[in-house]
């Protein structure tokens, strides 16, 4: 492997061909350390993993971002693993604050450089397409990352980084090819929903936190965001030339569908395809078999940018 990735991809248990999964650590931009596990692609092998010993260039890889307390590890997040790899390798991560991973959640702003360090794995390991899948918090991750890392190599070996100002910026594989964004938030501070307020009081009040960390293992920054991230609404007109795919559940009880039809019109001229679930709920919890088979579909048929 390269003298990146032995920088950035701290450990890994399994050698590189050994199916079907293998976990590392991986090494954030601003040196937090997130779990993360590789399955690669089941479809037409006899026995899963049998496509690691194969060409990983040609095969997609889908790189989920989980919900606020979830973990790679969790059963919603293996679930939509289990999907996604019958059409593409997937790698699942930790979010920093949650399950191994180190650090603590920042809720949606620093965590843009987990799922970066995830995508960079993904290319490391020889997939030339990357497509990003996030849920709720995840969700509102991969709109901003798919705004701020482009796929302008003009920095060289330039270590990427998000400035302060939310600048665009160049990056060296870590930008997605496609973005596939479920059960997100338009903006940011919303509490007009009962499930809401409740995390807002998770997130800001001691005691919630001390619920957070013990109730749902969750470690959960102190500090208020400095300066405020670009807004998952500001976000979307700068994912283009790349795909986007807005899905969302006409019951979720978080996110009213006046979030996913404002991020849909932002998207402008360039667009964003927008999937209004019947039925459906909140995040990976609520995305069944069949949805996650037409959006595995989407991310390995979806033109490139």
């Amino acid at each position: 492997m390269s003298s990146v990735s032995e920088g950035r991809f701290l450990s890994s248990s399994v050698p590189l061909l050994t199916p079907p999964r293998r976990r590392a650590t991986l090494l954030t931009d601003d040196g937090v350390r997130v779990e993360a596990v590789y399955e690669p692609c089941t479809a037409g092998s006899g026995t899963p993993g049998d496509e690691a010993a194969g060409a990983p260039a040609e095969t997609p890889a889908i790189v989920v971002a989980h919900g606020f307390t979830g973990s790679t590890d969790r059963p919603a997040v293996r679930r939509a693993a289990r999907a996604f790899a019958q059409r593409a390798a997937v790698i699942t991560f930790s979010f920093r604050g949650h399950g191994r991973s180190g650090g603590r959640s920042t809720v949606g702003d620093r965590e843009v450089l987990d799922l970066a360090a995830a995508v960079a794995w993904a290319r490391e390991l020889g997939h030339r397409r990357v497509v990003t899948v996030g849920f709720s918090m995840g969700a509102s991750v991969v709109l901003r990352h798919g705004a701020l890392y482009t796929a302008d190599s003009s920095l060289g070996d330039t270590p990427v980084r998000v400035s302060a100002r939310e600048g665009r910026t160049g990056s060296v594989g870590a930008h997605s090819d496609a973005v596939v964004s479920v059960s997100a938030p338009a903006r940011w501070y919303y509490r007009g929903t009962a499930p809401m307020r409740r995390l807002h009081w998770v997130v800001t009040r001691p005691t919630g936190r001390l619920v957070g960390r013990y109730g749902f293992r969750t470690r959960i920054a102190t500090g208020e965001w400095d300066p405020v991230p670009l807004s998952p609404v500001a976000a979307v007109p700068l994912i283009a030339p790349a795909p986007l795919l807005l899905v969302h559940g006409d019951r979720d009880p978080y996110f009213p569908l006046d979030h996913p039809r404002m991020l849909a019109e932002a998207a402008g001229p360039a667009g964003a395809e927008l999937w209004l679930e019947r039925g459906m709920g909140h995040a990976e919890d609520a995305a069944d078999d069949a949805l996650l088979a037409r959006i595995a579909d989407w991310a390995t048929v979806a033109p490139p940018a």
